[in-house]
């Protein structure tokens, strides 16, 4: 399986669902322990934005947990909104390169 992400040409790659090129490019990420290719993608999340503006008081506990709920979402696949494209792209090519 590991060969067929590194020899996968960009047009087959751009065939896949973005939940399969997720899957595969982190599945290299993982095997490879590459950090910054997570925080790449954690950092272009649409709840990112959000996520950081918390600052962590009492009162923000609720919309924390909310928006780490949020984040683990579309971190596992489950809605990305406008950045999809954005990150399939990010997906295709850390899989060309790695």
């Amino acid at each position: 399986m590991l060969a067929d992400m590194t020899d996968s040409t960009f047009a087959e790659l751009d065939a896949l669902p973005t939940e399969e090129l997720r899957e595969r490019a982190f599945a290299k990420a993982r095997e490879r322990r590459d950090l910054s290719f997570f925080w790449s993608v954690f950092k272009h999340l649409p709840d990112a934005d959000d996520a950081a503006t918390l600052d962590g008081a009492p009162n923000t506990v609720g919309p924390t947990i909310e928006e780490a709920v949020a984040l683990w979402r579309e971190l596992t696949g489950h809605g990305y909104g406008e950045q999809e494209p954005l990150l399939r792209a990010a997906f295709i090519d850390y899989l060309q390169k790695h």
